[in-house]
């Protein structure tokens, strides 16, 4: 059975679970009566727990109220051909599989039409998105310091190669504030020259291409590929090889559409002196 980012976040959460009550596989095994080989593969996500067995472990571990739902409610449909997280709750848990995805990545793309990509945004940036977007103030640090963390897949010490499609129409949308989109701007044109970020930007004047119907992102860790796909109600993970096998062509169509890594910086310093002109 192949592993699913879903099913990845269950069995992360069982893991957290046994660990913040100090076991090890073998004591919380013996305190189920279950092979420790068993345990440990459904914190792998090898295998997929029953519901009824993931509230067995957690009972015995003492997790209750919220966050019993949440980790139970992983377990329905974790072995389902996608993930779809319309809830606060479940939308958490997907960004946190994201971050755990790009983290294992060896390469992630992204595609974004209208914004500056998640992997790339500062964290005013993030702040004015959250606020126009109407998220609660008591949420706004919470979330700004979780896709800040998203960052550690290009500057850890084993980053991954990072390519990111960005929409014209994103640089020259003013979120925020002036002053917010020239930091961010600043910063983009920073990322874009680390040797494994290549930023490349789709002009206007591209015609139609497949970016246009929405971002999206794919992670590359080995042979294991995922799509995630976001809107303002809804989060979506994709990992069958034929709805990957669609995202990779269109990541081609934006490709051939958009300008060289060198151009694309050019562009972003190119706007970025127009906008301090006129500061």
């Amino acid at each position: 059975m192949a592993r699913t980012p879903k099913n990845q976040a269950l069995g992360k959460a069982l893991r957290q679970a046994r660990e913040e009550n100090g076991l090890t596989l073998r004591a919380l095994a013996k305190r189920l009566e279950r092979d420790p080989g068993v345990l440990s593969r459904w914190e792998t996500g090898d295998r997929t727990p029953r519901p009824e067995q993931v509230a067995q472990v957690l009972t015995s571990l003492g997790v209750n109220g919220a966050r019993y739902d949440e980790v139970v409610d992983l377990a329905h449909g974790a072995d389902a051909p996608n993930w779809v997280a319309t809830t606060l709750p479940a939308q958490r848990q997907q960004l946190e599989a994201l971050i755990d995805l790009e983290r294992r990545a060896d390469q992630i793309i992204e595609v974004a039409p209208l914004v500056i990509p998640g992997l790339l945004q500062t964290s005013d940036y993030i702040a004015a998105v959250m606020e126009g977007g109407g998220v609660a103030k008591s949420e706004i640090d919470d979330r700004i310091s979780r896709r800040i963390t998203r960052r550690d897949a290009i500057t850890g010490p084993q980053p991954a190669e990072v390519v990111v499609f960005i929409g014209e129409a994103a640089l020259r949308q003013v979120v925020g504030s002036k002053a917010i989109m020239l930091d961010q701007l600043r910063f983009l044109g920073h990322m874009a020259a680390k040797p494994n970020v290549e930023v490349r930007i789709v002009p206007f004047a591209s015609g139609w291409h497949p970016g246009l119907e929405g971002l999206f992102l794919i992670t590359r860790s080995g042979l294991e590929e995922v799509v995630h796909l976001e809107n303002r109600k809804s989060g979506l993970f994709l990992h069958e090889q034929a709805d990957v096998k669609i995202y990779r062509e269109a990541v081609g169509m934006v490709e051939r559409v958009s300008r060289n890594a060198h151009e694309s910086r050019a562009i972003i310093a190119d706007l970025v002196r127009r906008m301090e002109e006129r500061r």
